[in-house]
């Protein structure tokens, strides 16, 4: 029975895990871009993106390195999954370069690892820093973000990457064909309207951990 898209990343994330490594871990002691595995090249852009499939040289690769047979490999594939893990990243450090690819989803190497019972190739985290949120959401809290969850209206709380690369976490306000007026819960900050030009990606805050 061939094994389905799931079951080929589930045995690549368990196998890395096995080694002691990240799934960028596993694929730079491949020989590969340390991108190759990220969750952001397991499906294309659009909603729902279609799925990407790891290529027959780069599993063979894998397997090389880390001394697996295909049949190990089949075996990890039909296991139960390894704990989800999703990327986490501080807001202060978000804006920065480096950080997401060009479809906005996270990439590279300087993002720690959250935990969620379930989780999805569109799904991060973001650590809050500031009190702007306060107190709905205080620093150091994980906020999970879902890069599908575009619908958003006013009342919502959201991510909001700017196209100059800021990264913050409000609640909408106003919300227009033109414009966005992003709200803190904190009433020593003012309201910020931000352009729809400006504004590189918005997507639903659906999960906090505190």
């Amino acid at each position: 029975m061939p094994l389905s898209h799931a079951q080929i990343w589930t045995a690549l994330d368990a196998l890395a895990a096995r080694e002691g490594l990240s799934p960028s871990g596993l694929a730079r002691r491949a020989g590969l871009d340390a991108t190759a595995f990220n969750l952001s090249k397991r499906f294309g852009p659009g909603q729902p993106g279609r799925p990407r499939w790891p290529s027959t040289e780069s599993l063979n690769r894998v397997l090389a390195v880390t001394g697996a047979s295909l049949g190990e490999f089949a075996t990890l594939a039909g296991e139960a999954p390894v704990p989800n893990v999703l990327p986490l990243l501080g807001l202060a450090e978000a804006g920065e370069t480096g950080f997401f690819d060009d479809a906005g989803l996270p990439t590279g190497e300087g993002w720690e690892q959250t935990e969620l019972p379930t989780a999805g190739p569109r799904l991060f985290s973001l650590r809050i820093s500031g009190d702007s949120m306060t107190p709905l959401y205080r620093p150091g809290d994980r906020v999970i973000v879902d890069r599908d969850q575009t619908e958003v209206r006013k009342g919502d709380r959201v991510v909001v990457r700017t196209t100059t690369g800021e990264t913050v976490a409000k609640e909408i306000a106003t919300l227009s064909a033109r414009s966005v007026t992003l709200a803190s819960v904190n009433p020593a900050y003012e309201d910020r309207v931000l352009a729809r030009r400006d504004i590189d990606w918005m997507a639903r805050i659906l999960w906090v951990s505190q």
